[in-house]
């Protein structure tokens, strides 16, 4: 294995250079506005030497793709755009999609010629996703679809949506629902940002009136939507949250530099080593309820990291646009996005711990 990690410590540094070096630090969440199209040129190179989608089936091994992602972010090598297809609807497209689907999707998901969002949550049903009331219909050989979905990541740079909607009128919660695969450029598809207290626009409401997609860009059976949207949020943990943490580390450690009387910050490297030693004890595990506990501790882990900065360096913090502050702000959107601490705690107690409603 360590001759597989000096392979791509060689490769990020003999590559990492020129137009590229310009981009060390730069996206990854609240900061996704930074130099798009330099770091899609920078994924599409990844994906032109073999570097992108290492966890699909008879890519690498789990632990090449730890030694990849913590190598990754110890290069500070830009963030990647399109996590969502790679990480969610590739997955998802190998387990459930049709011949004609993969091959359709998967080459261009790999080699970052079309860029995906997610449409699941809507207003008034964010964390409950079984109350969708985005619909769909069946015309000819033709989806139709109506509704609105909010928060969705990165819309405004996508080229599709996986949707969950209702395909069965009058159906109620998990029943009736359908996982669709929609082209975002076309009429009756509208992308509005949404200003966040960061001053950045990463979430975004999209509006469907009248979109439409083929037949065939259903994944699954109709009325299997639950299923198949469940699968999906299985897959959004995995090796890439080592990287995660190894700049949470690094975040700490320049805090620690700045305050390093802080007693506070010992818990905080405590908890860190916790995070990652149950991430590398739950990775060979299939995609389950699990997933619920590493989310609610890295992202309240995060957020606390955030608050303890604005308190621990004091007014540094608080200067306009200081890494500090954004961390601070953006960690409240942590504790809600891919599903809220609540539900988080709802699916550990019913599913982990089996305890009544």
């Amino acid at each position: 294995m360590e001759s597989f990690r000096r392979e791509v410590r060689e490769w990020l540094s003999a590559n990492l250079v020129g137009e590229f070096a310009e981009l060390r630090g730069l996206g990854g969440p609240g900061h996704e506005h930074e130099a798009f199209e330099g770091r899609l040129r920078w994924h599409r190179h990844l994906a032109a030497h073999g570097w992108t989608c290492l966890g699909w089936p008879g890519e690498r091994s789990v632990e090449e793709q730890v030694v990849f992602h913590e190598e990754y972010a110890e290069a500070d090598a830009p963030a990647k755009v399109d996590i969502v297809g790679e990480g969610l609807l590739g997955p998802t497209l190998i387990a459930f999609g049709t011949p004609e689907q993969k091959e359709r999707f998967l080459p261009k998901i790999r080699a970052l010629d079309e860029l995906w969002c997610q449409g699941y949550s809507e207003p008034g049903a964010g964390s409950d996703l079984a109350n969708v009331s985005t619909r769909a219909t069946l015309e000819g050989d033709q989806w139709v679809i109506n509704g609105q979905k909010i928060w969705t990541s990165n819309a405004h740079y996508s080229d599709w949506i996986f949707v969950l909607c209702r395909t069965e009128p009058g159906s109620q919660r998990h029943q009736g629902l359908s996982y669709l695969l929609v082209p975002m450029h076309q009429p009756g598809v509208e992308v509005r940002p949404i200003r966040q207290l960061t001053g950045t626009s990463e979430f975004n409401e999209v509006f469907f009136d009248g979109a439409v997609t083929a037949r065939e860009n259903i994944v699954g059976q109709p009325g299997e939507g639950w299923k198949i949207a469940m699968a999906t949020l299985g897959f959004e943990r995995g090796t890439a949250m080592l990287g995660h943490q190894v700049s949470f580390r690094r975040q700490l450690d320049a805090i620690m530099a700045k305050a390093p009387d802080d007693e506070r910050l010992t818990r905080a490297w405590l908890e860190l080593h916790v995070m990652r030693s149950h991430t590398l004890r739950t990775l060979n595990d299939d995609p389950g309820p699990e997933a619920s506990v590493l989310k609610l501790f890295w992202a309240g882990w995060h957020r606390r990291l955030g608050e303890l900065a604005m308190d621990a360096l004091g007014p540094e913090s608080m200067i306009d646009g200081a890494e500090w502050q954004r961390m601070f702000l953006f960690g409240r959107a942590e504790t809600i996005f891919g599903g809220s601490d609540e539900i988080q705690r709802e699916i550990i107690a019913h599913r982990i711990l089996g305890l009544p409603r």
